[in-house]
């Protein structure tokens, strides 16, 4: 049997994911329920795996990002509400009655396509409140009450999204209020217009940390919910316990001198300025590292910082080893985690990236086991 741990690969502990999810819950007003962000394999966590993680705790709805995540969770036994958040391609319009997908309506002129498939259609309205992205502008009632008595769709939801939630200026928290008030408006005038039941939801993570106080039926918990933040600086209102679901792990595949002098790597782009005990390590930027940290940050082993030198490759990447102990092949390097006092946090590559940690996640690549613990 293959080792899981074999390469390169990611441990995830599910005792945060619980956790987080719980200190989610207790921001969030009693009748506000987290409808996960699972998109992006849940932000390269495991898609399959979280949601199953958090079926356990109560939470049933889950958000992604195409229909083809959507039936990935299906075929995993992920019961409830499956929202689509992004557009699906008209042809597929039958996968998502197949599998009860919910699908997002984009825009009027998408509704109207998904009522004329002739396809019985489960369905959220996007309601472009100023992202100005996706959704039916928010003072076009009209076309939204349209929307909702179309024959073969049912519109169980209208949902927004925040674009500056994120920012503690007077202007983005100014601009966040008047999305919220656009919002709102929109839900009154459905009232107004004799449309009652539908579900609403508005907050991302930041929506959540910073407007804990809204009040609507879910909240769509996507990056905090793993224990990170956008980025390393980022600063937000609750007092809240966040802690990191995931390790990544690669394996030291050989160790050698570099002596002073000599070069490293694709395009000698490291020099050795003295003797040095460099490994090489089994994962490279098809595995998600990114290219741009060459030459930049560092890895940990034996609790020891080792910085990264040369090109990060395909498969491969370089350390220096020369201040770390006694390293040999097929020792653990933490990329994204703890050894002994020291952390490497998603933020902080990210941040040596010149990227956010989103986007550090998500391009995780599917050759890294993910491993719950």
């Amino acid at each position: 049997m293959m080792d899981a741990k074999g390469r390169a690969w990611i441990e995830l502990d599910i005792e945060n994911l619980k956790h987080n999810a719980q200190q989610f819950q207790l921001l969030l007003p009693k009748d506000c329920t987290l409808m996960p962000a699972v998109k992006a394999n849940a932000y390269g966590h495991g898609a399959v795996l979280v949601s199953k993680a958090l079926q356990k705790l109560g939470i049933r709805d889950f958000c992604v990002a195409c229909a083809e995540e959507g039936i990935e969770l299906r075929k995993a036994g992920i019961q409830g509400e499956i929202l689509v958040l992004g557009y699906t391609n008209p042809s597929q319009f039958g996968e998502l009655e197949e599998y009860g997908l919910t699908q997002t309506i984009v825009d009027g002129a998408y509704a109207h396509k998904m009522q004329q498939s002739g396809k019985k259609l489960k369905a959220h309205i996007g309601i472009d409140t100023g992202m100005h992205r996706l959704g039916e502008r928010w003072d076009n009632i009209p076309e939204v009450l349209k929307i909702f008595r179309m024959t073969n769709l049912e519109v169980t939801g209208i949902y927004s999204h925040l674009c500056v939630s994120d920012g503690m200026s007077q202007e983005e928290q100014m601009y966040t209020l008047e999305q919220i008030r656009r919002f709102e408006t929109v839900i009154e005038e459905l009232h107004r217009n004799g449309i009652s039941g539908f579900c609403c939801h508005l907050q991302g993570s930041y929506g959540i940390l910073n407007y804990s106080q809204l009040c609507f039926d879910y909240a769509r918990a996507g990056i905090a919910l793993y224990g990170i933040l956008s980025g390393k600086e980022d600063k937000v209102n609750a007092l809240v316990d966040l802690r990191p679901v995931l390790t990544l792990k690669a394996r030291v595949q050989t160790v050698r001198m570099l002596y002073q002098g000599e070069a490293a790597g694709y395009g000698l782009s490291y020099h050795a300025a003295k003797d040095q005990k460099i490994g090489a390590l089994s994962i490279g930027y098809a595995d998600g590292v990114p290219r741009s940290l060459s030459n930049c940050g560092y890895v940990l082993c034996n609790g020891k910082k080792a910085p990264i030198i040369g090109r990060i490759c395909m498969d491969q990447m370089l350390a220096d080893f020369t201040e770390a102990g006694e390293v040999q092949a097929g020792d653990e390097v933490v990329l994204i985690g703890k050894s002994g006092t020291h952390e490497i946090r998603a933020e902080d590559m990210a941040q040596w990236a010149g990227t956010i940690s989103n986007e550090i996640l998500s391009r995780l690549g599917s050759r890294l086991e993910r491993i719950a613990q």
